[in-house]
């Protein structure tokens, strides 16, 4: 993919040639493969708009990704890690005891989840969370009492639903994806449909009731996807009554492919998700190890640019692509230029 050259001082950025001494020339990022288009738009924008080489993208995933960033500080370490979640506390104690101690987070924008099925597969126009819940939970509440799944047809409990066999291909535990999909969509419908009161009323505490009311069923018509999107869009090609989900992204990239469904009547699109009006949506973040800034040439450059009003604002290739741009991103410009780390905040 190519794109036009960006000048310096229509970004307000000045471009300095790599002069730090260090083992290693490139900032080299690795994360969420929600991330990657975006951070691989910027990194190309960046080795052609400044005296630095093109940083290194690499995907596999939030939980890899952090995991990565956590090994230490030096030049065998990546430099950031893009995530489509928070970095949680045991990550933040994982790397602090590997020496990781100075995080800055960078909030680039948000995302939607969405669901998305075959152009020429069933139609979902009418999903809310406690279809999603009902479809893939291990326990159900039918009739006042919590039972195993008899479910095998979305029509079983909704009959606005399509009369299709269930079949819906989700994120994977290593994708920050999943832990979105599991707060806003899962546990949401576990609480609409009355399984979480059940859960409690039965004796669980409300921590079991909280694990429970996460849990998919596993007699296949739940999958877990441990690859990136393209993983599950390969599944949804050679099934046509199956369901995935996407990041909005990577579904307005693929409409010659898929087709998008609704949650609680609401299309996703980048206007119902930056008015909050779509129920599922989550921010993206990237994080630096500011150990590494002044070290790696480039890194905080790389990071100054890709927050940018040009690149990571609502008219900038970022949003064109998908993206919805941050209403405080002045607010994350602030944090990136005075290198403000997370313990500061």
């Amino acid at each position: 993919m190519s794109f036009f050259k960006l000048t310096a001082s229509a970004l307000a950025i000045t471009a300095v040639s790599a002069t730090t001494a260090a083992a290693r020339d490139n900032v080299q990022v690795a994360g969420s493969s929600t991330v990657l288009p975006y951070a691989s738009i910027v990194a190309e924008a960046f080795g052609e708009n400044f005296d630095y080489p093109t940083p290194v993208v690499e995907s596999g995933g939030s939980s890899a990704g952090l995991k990565r960033f956590c090994e230490g500080v030096g030049e065998n370490t990546i430099d950031v890690a893009n995530a489509s979640r928070a970095i949680r506390e045991k990550e933040i104690k994982a790397c602090a005891e590997a020496g990781v101690t100075d995080i800055i987070e960078v909030r680039i924008g948000y995302d939607g989840i969405v669901f998305a099925s075959q152009l020429d597969g069933p139609d979902f126009t009418s999903f809310e969370p406690a279809d999603i819940f009902n479809a893939l939970a291990p326990k159900v509440l039918v009739d006042g009492e919590l039972v195993d799944n008899p479910y095998t047809m979305w029509s079983d409990f909704n009959p606005d639903l399509p009369a299709e066999e269930i079949l819906a291909f989700i994120p994977g535990t290593k994708h920050g994806t999943r832990e979105v999909f599991e707060e806003k969509v899962i546990a949401a419908g576990c609480e609409k449909t009355g399984a979480h009161d059940a859960m409690i009323a039965s004796g669980m505490s409300e921590d079991d009731a909280e694990d429970a009311c996460l849990a998919v069923r596993g007699d296949g018509r739940s999958v877990d996807i441990d690859g990136d999107y393209t993983e599950t869009l390969a599944r949804i090609d050679a099934n046509v009554n199956g369901i995935g989900v996407f990041g909005l992204a990577f579904y307005e990239n693929n409409t010659d492919k898929l087709k998008v469904a609704t949650m609680s009547g609401v299309e996703p699109t980048t206007e119902t998700i930056s008015t909050g009006e779509y129920p599922v949506s989550r921010p993206l973040y990237f994080y630096i190890k500011a150990a590494h800034i002044g070290v790696i040439p480039g890194l905080k450059e790389y990071a100054e640019f890709f927050v940018a009003d040009e690149i990571a604002g609502p008219d900038g290739p970022l949003a064109e692509y998908g993206l919805v741009s941050d209403p405080a991103l002045e607010e994350t410009q602030a944090v990136v230029a005075d290198e403000q780390t997370m313990d500061a905040m």
